[in-house]
């Protein structure tokens, strides 16, 4: 299947998809929902390409595997933990707060702008999926073992959070136990090895240098714009000065020793 295709079927699914979660959000006064959905997209995506790709199977059954454990893993745990049984995310509230008026317009807009970003990070799912040749490289096999790394220590990192969130005694307080010592925000960091792990296992195919365009945007996205200037505002309006001497002491995103004040 060509690119064009392959992109449009894509496409058209992912839009689909965030279009039910709109729906869903409408009912349930949830915007978080979008955050499963993103992730969801992407597991989608990355088998959807595996299987119309055409490229070399084993190849193929990898980037399936990778990207469908990833995804599906991230969606579950979004969704059990911001979506049911929760209320909405202070970040999706202060949205609310921020536009005023049109708002169910305003987030089916952000809805299907996170349809149209799950088909340009899967960049790297479709240059491998097209890669016929019929050895995998030792440059992929890095990239396996690095995925391997990234989504243990993003596995980590959430079952850390959950657990000391499970303590109403932990209510209104920062976790800063086990990852969470060493970087404010280890899920992100894993996050964003997750895509150089997919980058660089596209990297050996055709054109394989596209796929490059997705950790530079998750990175642009967690350190610039949605990630953590979001969840740090949110966390400063929540827990005021016992956050801000934490941001004082921890690494932001890379995992590193504590700095003494």
């Amino acid at each position: 299947m060509s690119v064009e295709a392959m992109s449009l079927t894509g496409g058209v699914a992912v839009a689909v998809l965030m279009f039910v979660l709109w729906l869903i959000h409408l009912r349930t006064g949830n915007a978080a929902i979008v955050d499963f959905g993103w992730a969801g997209g992407l597991g989608i995506l990355g088998i959807l390409y595996a299987a119309l790709g055409g490229g070399n199977q084993v190849r193929s059954i990898l980037l399936a595997v990778m990207s469908g454990v990833w995804g599906f893993r991230l969606a579950f745990y979004l969704l059990m933990t911001r979506v049911i049984g929760h209320p909405e995310e202070g970040r999706y509230q202060q949205l609310r707060r921020d536009w005023k008026t049109n708002i169910p317009l305003k987030f089916l807009a952000f809805f299907e702008f996170q349809a149209l970003l799950c088909v340009v990070l899967a960049v790297p799912f479709m240059v491998a999926a097209r890669n016929a040749a019929p050895e995998i490289s030792t440059l992929e096999w890095t990239a396996v073992c690095l995925w391997v790394l990234a989504v243990a220590g993003e596995t980590a990192a959430d079952i850390q959070l959950s657990n000391f969130r499970k303590d109403p005694a932990h209510k209104g307080h920062t976790c800063q136990t086990g990852l969470w010592h060493y970087s404010r925000h280890p899920n992100y960091f894993f996050e964003w090895l997750i895509w150089m792990a997919f980058a660089l296992f596209a990297l050996d195919s055709p054109g394989g240098y596209w796929g490059l365009i997705s950790p530079a945007l998750i990175l642009y996205f967690v350190l610039r714009v949605t990630g953590i200037p979001a969840t740090e505002a949110q966390a400063i309006r929540t827990r005021g000065e016992e956050y801000r001497r934490y941001q004082q002491t921890t690494s932001a995103f890379v995992p590193w020793f504590q700095r003494r004040t």
